[in-house]
């Protein structure tokens, strides 16, 4: 059988985590594939030298030299951003080289380019660590969920998020205290934005409702809202109610048209997801053959994420070696089959809310609240209230039955907009049973 030759462009963590999990798991996958899998050059621009185990291995400046070696069967893009990721994937696929990527934001704006050029050159695309770092959730849902319509995705995908919030909720440490740990630890980069206001996890849950339905899902569709404003008392009135605060990305598969939406969410204690903490990812599908599943495991890190890019390499080696490129399309879909969707307006979204309001302990302030719940058809489940002192601005807690989304943003403006409330509504969704 012919040996797999493999290029890297970018030997940062995830290249290194490749990289060792070739040659450390090489005679391994020799015994699985019959294949063995070199890494025979690798593309940084930061690097002088290699670590002394990859003696045998080229290193270059240039993704070009990759790009020209005939000898190289796949190239593995790990630098992250848009360009020059974008190109070199393109002129790599244009050499007829497969290629392996872990690129979630890019997949997520230009995946509809990528695959297209890959489609018109016969290679294969390979994004399994796009999504959930070590979690084998691509494969899941291309292969083992195929004879499944998926009513639903669920998910907690960004590590630092879930770590901020799990500090937050054990230690009742404010955001910004917390972030800055995780930052000294090495979980969240310098700059947060992208973990901490949802943009990674909607990257990730635009590919997985790709895959899941069929549908050429981009960043634009999805509504996103971060934890930034997630406050300690938040939390702890989430635990007086029996929940816990995760940042969820959330989808459900109405047949006509789909939820895209990824924001915190209070989850109930007894749900699997609610015990999902620190930095790892939990992902939960429903299919209507075969119910609930739910993966969980590391979303990031060297080795772990490492071994979902290798996982991506063998299975193209695989189908070198078996002459079967393209067996499993890369979208789980056929092209022909991918269409565009058609997303549920955040506005009609029905479910449970808490709501924070910020008022003066005064009398008729609680019925003129609940008036202008009640004009809106809010139904108020349970209240709570903190503060003692006669006079001052109170926090008053409502936990609701489900509500239309128009509805509360109405309300919610036009509580604000009373004299005696001095602060802004604070909003988080409840997820609803299934």
């Amino acid at each position: 059988m012919k040996d797999i030759q493999v290029g890297i462009i970018g030997f940062g963590t995830v290249g290194k985590g490749l990289a060792y999990a070739l040659l450390e798991q090489q005679e391994r996958l020799r015994q699985k594939t019959g294949i063995t899998f070199a890494l025979k050059t690798v593309a940084d621009i930061a690097i002088t030298e290699l670590p002394a185990e990859f003696a045998g291995v080229t290193l270059t400046a240039r993704a070009a030299d990759i790009f020209a070696d005939p000898e190289i069967d796949i190239v593995v893009e790990l630098i992250g951003g848009m360009e020059p990721a974008k190109s070199f994937l393109l002129a790599a696929i244009d050499a007829g080289k497969h290629v392996v990527t872990a690129n979630k934001a890019l997949l997520s704006v230009h995946g509809g380019e990528i695959f297209r050029a890959a489609a018109a050159k016969n290679v294969e695309v390979g994004f399994e660590a796009s999504v959930g770092g070590g979690i084998p959730v691509i494969k899941a849902l291309k292969e083992g969920l195929v004879a499944n319509r998926i009513n639903f995705i669920e998910g907690i995908m960004n590590g630092t998020a879930n770590y901020i919030l799990s500090q937050m909720t054990d230690r009742g440490t404010p955001f910004a205290e917390v972030l800055a740990e995780a930052q000294q630890l090495g979980y969240a980069e310098a700059d947060p934005t992208y973990d901490v206001e949802g943009i990674d996890t909607a990257h990730k849950l635009a590919i997985l409702m790709t895959l899941a339905y069929g549908k050429n899902v981009r960043l634009e569709h999805i509504t996103v809202e971060g934890i930034s404003s997630i406050e300690p008392i938040d939390i702890r009135f989430a635990e007086k109610f029996g929940f816990r605060i995760k940042l969820l990305a959330i989808s459900r598969n109405h047949g006509d048209s789909f939820e895209a939406r990824v924001h915190p969410t209070m989850v109930p204690k007894g749900h699997m997801l609610a015990t999902v903490n620190g930095a790892f990812n939990g992902i939960q599908f429903q299919g209507d053959t075969v119910g609930d599943v739910m993966l969980y495991g590391r979303g990031a890190g060297m080795m772990p994420t490492g071994s979902a890019v290798c996982a991506d390499v063998v299975d193209i080696g695989r189908n070198i070696s078996c002459g079967s490129v393209n067996r499993v399309p890369a979208l789980a879909f056929l092209p022909e089959h991918i269409g565009e969707p058609t997303i549920t307006p955040m506005r009609h979204l029905v479910c449970p809310y808490y709501f924070r309001v910020t008022a003066l302990d005064q009398p008729g302030v609680l019925a003129m609240i609940t008036g202008i719940f009640g004009k809106y058809g809010i139904s108020i489940q349970s209240m709570m209230q903190d503060g003692q002192d006669s006079g001052e601005p109170v926090y008053i807690v409502f936990r609701t039955h489900n509500a239309e989304e128009d509805a509360v943003v109405k309300a919610i403006a036009e509580i604000d907009g009373l004299p005696v409330c001095s602060a802004p509504t604070v909003k988080i969704r409840i997820l609803n049973p299934e």
